[in-house]
C-alpha cells in the first residue's frame, strides 16, 4: 500500500548516516547530507558513511552548496522523572509474521501509511518483540513513551494491537506536521518534535540521525522489493505461453 509520497526517502536512503556524523554537506536543493568526511574525485565529490573509504555516496561537485564541520554534541540533559514500573503482560501473547502484518496492514490503512514504513519503524525500534522495553522506559513494538501512550489513548502498551494503532496515529500525526517529510517525521519520533523544531531540521545528535537512515534503508529495502515481486506477478500474468503442435 502506498498511500501518500514522502519527500526525500530515497535521496537519504541511499546514504547510512554514520553514528558520528563529522560534516554536515548542503545540496543546491536545499537538502543536507550528514556524513564522516569527504573527498573530490575528478568532478565528484564522495560523502564517506564511515572512518574509512569503503562506503560511500557521489554527487556532481556543482551539486555541492556547502560543507560544514559538526561536532558530535552530547545528548540534552534531561529532569530525572520517576516513571511507574511497566505493567507486566497478563499473557505471554505470541504473534507471528503473518500476524504482525495484519496489524500493520490494518493500522496503515487506517492511517493511509505504507504497511512498509510501519513494518521498518517496528523493526528498527522492537524488532518485533511486543513485550520490548527501553532504557528510557519506551514499550512495546512501535516503543511507546508512557505520557505519549495516554495522550494517544493506549492502555496497554504491551498489547500489540493497541501499541500498533497508537504508534501509527502518532507517525501520522508527525508526518501531517512535517507535511511528509518523512526523515523529519522519524527524527521527531526518536527525538521528539521539540529537538526538530529547534535545530530546524534533524538534530545533530548520532542516535537520532544513525536511527532515521536505518528506518529509510529497511523501507527503501522494502520498496524494492515489493517492486520486484510486482514486476515478477505481472510478467508471469502475461507470458505468452509456447504452442506444441503434433504432426
Amino acid at each position: 500500500m502506498i498511500g501518500r509520497t514522502y519527500i526525500a526517502v530515497f535521496a537519504l536512503g541511499a546514504l547510512a548516516i554514520p553514528a558520528y556524523a563529522g560534516e554536515v554537506v548542503t545540496l543546491r536543493n536545499g537538502f543536507a547530507m550528514p556524513c564522516n568526511h569527504h573527498a573530490q574525485v575528478a568532478d565528484k565529490v564522495r560523502l564517506y558513511t564511515g572512518a574509512g573509504d569503503e562506503s560511500f555516496i557521489e554527487f556532481p561537485a556543482v551539486d555541492i552548496a556547502d560543507v560544514e564541520q559538526v561536532p558530535d554534541p552530547p545528548p540534552p540533559p534531561q529532569e530525572a522523572v520517576e516513571e511507574p514500573a511497566p505493567p507486566k503482560p497478563a499473557a505471554d501473547i505470541k504473534l507471528s509474521p503473518a500476524d504482525l502484518h495484519e496489524l500493520l496492514a490494518k493500522a496503515g490503512s487506517s492511517h493511509n501509511v505504507d504497511v512498509d514504513l510501519l513494518a521498518s519503524l517496528v523493526k528498527a525500534e522492537s524488532g518485533g518483540n511486543a513485550r520490548a522495553v527501553s532504557r528510557t522506559g519506551a514499550r512495546g513494538l512501535m516503543q511507546l513513551m508512557p505520557k505519549t501512550a495516554t495522550e494517544l489513548g493506549v492502555g496497554d502498551s504491551f498489547r500489540p494491537d493497541q501499541n500498533v494503532s497508537g504508534g501509527t496515529a502518532y507517525l501520522d500525526e508527525l508526518l501531517t506536521t512535517y507535511h511528509d517529510n518523512l526523515a523529519l517525521a522519524l527524527a521527531a519520533y526518536n527525538a521528539g518534535p521539540a529537538a526538530v523544531d529547534k535545530y530546524h531540521g534533524i538534530p545533530p545528535y548520532a542516535e537520532t540521525r544513525a536511527y532515521v537512515a536505518r528506518v529509510i534503508h529497511e523501507f527503501n529495502r522494502r520498496v524494492r522489493a515489493r517492486e520486484a515481486q510486482a514486476r515478477q506477478a505481472l510478467a508471469a500474468a502475461t507470458a505468452v505461453p509456447a504452442v506444441h503442435s503434433s504432426l
